[in-house]
């Protein structure tokens, strides 16, 4: 049991010290483009860092799940609503905070919430663990593989019926529109529009659901070659899957397409195969001690890293340069274009570390 919660921190550390590099580049105009995300159709590896953290949540299902049975079914539902209200919280107000503008005249002014962002990623967390939890609490194993299949299918015939697959015209963004408005949506696309909008969440259900099913597949019986063997042919198979279904429904994160979600399934399902069998089998074991500090605190950290990036950005040391900027500048922007926005990016995830360190030799885990 040690070993396979080994191997899952160092998942979850591995997932949350890349999302903090993805969202903290210096210079996002001097980025290596495999830190960004795709502009639309397509993937790159930032692409693969929030599906992984969905997986990992399911994963993280698996290994609780024995603890929600002893309950009432009360006593798990209040459990299940609590934590999808603090997340929620914590998502929403974390777009929101530090809660006031700068104006044009270099003043301030608060921000109504007439103009908060809804969703997010932790709201979209909130709403998968919510569903998701009662789920794997009454279905069977092969009730859910079916249902996780009906899902994606569902999904691509909704895409299909009320749109199609561009920016402008899909039925992600024209439901988020009718039910919430274009002030309470992301806008860094260039026009309102939520990549982590309501409908879309429907895809991500099967990412926490399979990430679900790989944790009690690791759970029966003993850890052995053929296991990993399992994973990794199942991987494979799904990126096969995936590529082809590409050339109807194309791989895109921000509409979160079932090909897409095939696809990040697939490659975590490779990924921990490799972490179990070189922390498991491997002549010489890593440990990976370094991302399983991140991933024993990863909710903290990562609320961490996005505060620092908040604050860092809204203040200001002149009307035209936010210390974020002036930061970048002054320490990192002589190792020249793209290698000074990565060092940049890296010491910020650096800093998180410490902290995740030092809560982690307290033994402090924060948790929801």
């Amino acid at each position: 049991m040690k070993q396979r919660f080994t191997a899952l921190d160092i998942f979850r550390g591995m997932t949350i010290a890349f999302m903090i590099v993805v969202n903290t580049s210096g210079d996002w105009s001097q980025t290596f483009p495999p830190l960004l995300h795709a502009q639309w159709h397509g993937f790159t590896p930032t692409d693969l860092v929030f599906p992984s953290f969905m997986f990992a949540v399911g994963n993280a299902l698996a290994f609780v799940l024995g603890k929600w049975q002893n309950r009432s079914f009360r006593d798990f539902f209040l459990k299940i609503l609590k934590r999808f209200v603090w997340l929620f919280l914590l998502g929403y107000t974390m777009y929101w905070i530090p809660f006031i503008r700068w104006t044009e005249g270099g003043g301030w002014e608060f921000i109504p919430m007439a103009d908060t962002r809804i969703w997010g990623v932790l709201q979209r967390i909130a709403l998968a663990y919510l569903v998701c939890a009662p789920l794997v609490y009454f279905l069977k194993q092969k009730a859910i593989w079916i249902l996780s299949g009906l899902m994606l299918l569902a999904y691509w015939a909704i895409l299909y019926a009320f749109g199609d697959y561009t920016l402008e015209n899909n039925a992600v963004r024209t439901l988020d529109l009718f039910l919430f408005g274009p002030k309470h949506l992301y806008t860094g696309d260039g026009i309102p529009f939520d990549p982590e909008g309501l409908l879309s969440t429907l895809p991500t259900l099967v990412n926490v659901l399979a990430g679900y099913l790989l944790g009690i597949y690791l759970k029966k019986g003993k850890i052995s070659y053929e296991k990993i063997a399992k994973i990794s042919l199942m991987g494979a198979a799904l990126i096969f899957i995936a590529l082809c279904w590409d050339w109807f429904f194309p791989i895109n994160k921000k509409l979160w397409t079932s090909s897409y979600v095939l696809l990040t399934v697939g490659m975590d399902l490779v990924i921990i195969g490799a972490i179990v069998y070189v922390n498991v089998f491997a002549k010489r074991k890593w440990k990976g001690r370094f991302f399983q500090t991140f991933g024993k605190n990863p909710l903290a950290i990562y609320l961490l890293s996005e505060y620092i990036a908040i604050l860092m950005h809204f203040f200001r040391v002149d009307p035209n340069t936010s210390v974020y900027r002036w930061v970048y500048l002054s320490g990192f922007d002589w190792m020249g274009p793209y290698w000074g926005a990565l060092a940049f990016a890296l010491s910020v995830m650096f800093i998180c570390w410490l902290a995740a360190k030092w809560l982690e030799n307290r033994r402090i885990y924060l948790k929801v």
